[in-house]
């Protein structure tokens, strides 16, 4: 299969996966092992055309994030959420920094680990759907600032390929009787320095692979993951509005069986 093509595949999963809580790098690394895709570059472009998608929640929330920034010097809410969305990248962005070899190196060449990951984290899904405490925070713009360091610690178990970044949030918020609509916004928001912060990392430490072809092929990732991106937020919201993190769940305990058994054949 032309490597132009894989890119285009690899694109599309990230941006329908990425703001879902089904693990994007987990159906990524999945993907790219199906596909016969080697380790290393591959490994690097599934990493940064998350920014892609990321960008697109820029695009769709760009508004209410220029009005944040504008309001910075005077307006104490938008202080308030820059800062609680600062706590809760911190725990990721250390723990990150500190892993970034062993996750590479060691976590993305483990498909079964993240077929069990999946499993687990679907099972956890349906769970806490059913039986999460009461909404207590419903404005994700206004979260206490203790209930987004939460929200960021549970974000650090996304560093074991398969957990997804977006479902330890969303758990995390739940838990923490954030509601439901308001988990899935604030870890839209929380995707934001997130992945900027893992694309700049990689970035910087993969630089010497990224030349020729292989910047037309992170290109033509990075854009296929942002239109993609863009159009599955805006039918998350309503999606989990009606129908809660339940069908994300089943899929997962779905992708991951599968994938098990696929690899079983192996």
């Amino acid at each position: 299969m032309p490597d132009w093509i894989s890119a285009i595949i690899l694109g599309v999963v990230e941006g329908l996966t990425e703001f879902i809580p089904v693990s994007s790098t987990g159906h990524l690394l999945l993907t790219k092992t199906a596909l016969g895709l080697p380790p290393g570059f591959w490994d690097t472009f599934i990493v940064l055309i998350q920014l892609g998608a990321i960008l697109g929640v820029v695009a769709l929330y760009f508004r209410k994030l220029w009005d944040v920034v504008l309001g910075l010097p005077t307006s104490q809410r938008a202080r308030h959420f820059a800062l609680s969305v600062f706590v809760a990248f911190l725990p990721g962005a250390l723990a990150g920094a500190f892993l970034h070899d062993v996750i590479k190196g060691v976590l993305f060449e483990s498909p079964r680990l993240i077929c069990w990951s999946l499993i687990i984290g679907g099972v956890v899904l349906l769970v806490i759907d059913r039986r999460a405490p009461a909404p207590r925070e419903t404005d994700a713009m206004a979260l206490s600032l203790k209930t987004s360091l939460l929200v960021g610690l549970f974000q650090t178990l996304a560093l074991i390929p398969g957990v997804s970044r977006s479902g330890g949030t969303i758990v995390g918020a739940m838990l923490m009787g954030v509601e439901k609509r308001a988990a899935a916004e604030f870890s839209f928001f929380l995707a934001m320095p997130t992945m900027a912060g893992a694309f700049v990392l990689d970035f910087w430490s993969s630089r010497g692979e990224l030349h020729g072809d292989r910047i037309g092929l992170l290109a033509l990732g990075f854009v296929v993951s942002f239109v993609v991106g863009y159009a599955v937020v805006k039918f998350m919201l309503d999606f989990v509005g009606r129908r809660g993190f339940a069908p994300f769940g089943w899929w997962r305990i779905l992708v991951g069986v599968a994938g098990l058994a696929l690899l079983g054949l192996r």
